[in-house]
């Protein structure tokens, strides 16, 4: 178990990081750290009592042992943190306890009845949804995300509940450290090619979190968990037979969904769901099958649906500049760029007959995957009426392969001729009202920095 160090965290503002460490504060303990960035979930963590520190040095470290000196320190790291940090470095070389995030996590998964959420795409909407359906049902939840859940205006809430949703990240194969009482795997695509080798090393990961699963639910529509991984329960959105949870589609809209809910192959009642997209269509059976799982009666399940709604940069409506829609999306991996451009084509045919052109701003992350897909990702975003590159977020990887966002724009050029690179979101915001017009959907994809576009256009 967790015990009373103080523990300072080397990269403290990002998203997985921020939530752990606000979970450490909420649990009572002492938490500091240190982050190049400035943003929100930094701001909520010092409200909380934590130390920030704005640099990454090696006296930062000083200053805690000095302030702490009751206590053993812990540092807690990620794996974007190159053994280039002086301030890692710092900790290495005074022979400092050094802990990756994901071991902290299962620690204080440990204090729960845990139910972790994994797989390749939808993690953090599908643990928000469960986090806000669960806690709703029960006052008895709390929950580590990967985004910030909308209802409660944070990526942590943690309080003396029973259960603890947590989403977990397979990008550095740590999915191995956590035994939940019920694990879920949304699907299984390949990505993070900067940490595995192929499918065969991803499949194994996977499965190894499964056996350390108490129970396991897999999604039945993917044939990869269908086929490698072994479950006590299964979802779909395609079929009613041979699966124990399924929700078959029947209208959708830009603002709902109308389905029919099923348990094994009975239907129990048709539903209005307040969430858009075939692709959230699963991840809202996956959270409503979690909940059964465990027992929750199902009649406070649907009663409580109305409530649901996707975490932020989850097709994020920003708002309206000058007659032009702006919304944010976290989709980075081609497969998640279709879903979005699916979801914008149905926001545009049905709700807003004054949109007259879709166009993504796009911000490419990671150089090994932008090589690895890049064929599929000139498919994907050739598919908007006007696309906007701008340099790859690196995610603190090496260029190995001379990739770069010039090459993207030159191969959708051969596809669709309306493609423009410009370097980062200051460009954008300087060449916003040239480029864009009165009637425009513009979504803003990407997993790096790419969302400080909506408040430099306001700065203007």
């Amino acid at each position: 178990m967790l015990n009373q160090d103080h523990y300072h965290f080397i990269g403290i503002g990002g998203i997985g990081m921020s939530g752990i460490a606000l979970a450490l504060l909420k649990k009572g303990l002492s938490v500091s750290g240190s982050d190049i960035i400035k943003n929100d979930r930094l701001t909520e963590i010092a409200k909380n009592g934590g130390i920030i520190f704005n640099s990454q040095n090696p006296q930062n470290i000083d200053l805690i042992k000095k302030k702490f000196s009751n206590k053993n320190i812990t540092i807690v790291i990620s794996s974007a943190i190159s053994n280039k940090n002086k301030e890692l470095n710092y900790c290495i070389e005074n022979q400092i306890i050094i802990k990756h995030r994901s071991e902290i996590l299962s620690l204080i998964m440990k204090s729960f009845q845990s139910i972790a959420i994994a797989g390749s795409h939808g993690k953090t909407t599908t643990s928000t949804l469960l986090t806000t359906l669960l806690d709703l049902c029960t006052q008895d939840t709390s929950s580590i995300v990967g985004g910030i859940l909308p209802r409660y205006e944070s990526n942590a809430i943690i309080k003396k509940s029973k259960y603890l949703i947590a989403e977990i990240d397979e990008s550095d194969g740590t999915t191995c450290k956590y035994t939940p009482y019920l694990g879920i795997i949304n699907n299984i695509d390949f990505d993070h090619c900067d940490y595995y080798s192929d499918m065969e090393e991803l499949i194994s990961s996977f499965n190894e979190f499964g056996s350390n699963s108490k129970i396991l639910l897999i999604n039945d529509d993917c044939k990869i968990t269908k086929k490698y991984i072994a479950s006590e329960y299964s979802w779909s959105i395609k079929k009613t037979n041979n699966v124990d949870f399924a929700l078959i589609s029947k209208k959708f809209d830009p603002e709902h969904t109308i389905a029919d809910y099923y348990e094994k192959g009975q239907i129990i009642k048709r539903i209005k769901i307040p969430v858009p997209g075939i692709h959230n269509l699963s991840n809202i059976t996956a959270a409503i099958s979690a909940c059964r799982i465990i027992n929750i009666d199902i009649n406070c399940i649907l009663k409580n649906i109305q409530f649901l709604q996707l975490p932020r940069k989850r097709f994020e409506l920003r708002g309206e500049i000058l007659g032009r829609k702006i919304i944010d999306d976290y989709g980075h991996h081609p497969n998640e760029i279709k879903a979005t451009i699916e979801l914008a084509r149905l926001f545009i045919h049905k709700r807003d007959n004054c949109i007259n052109r879709l166009v993504i701003v796009f911000q490419p992350h990671r150089y090994s995957r932008i090589n690895m897909f890049l064929k599929q990702f000139i498919i994907e975003l050739s598919k908007a009426d006007f696309i906007i590159i701008t340099n790859i977020f690196g995610a603190g990887e090496n260029n190995l392969n001379n990739i770069n966002s010039q090459i993207i724009v030159n191969e959708i050029n051969k596809i669709n001729k309306n493609v423009k690179f410009l370097e980062n979101n200051y460009e954008v915001a300087k060449n916003f009202f040239d480029i864009t017009n009165k009637g425009d959907l513009i979504l803003n994809m990407g997993a790096g920095d790419c969302h400080n576009l909506w408040s430099i256009l306001h700065s203007q």
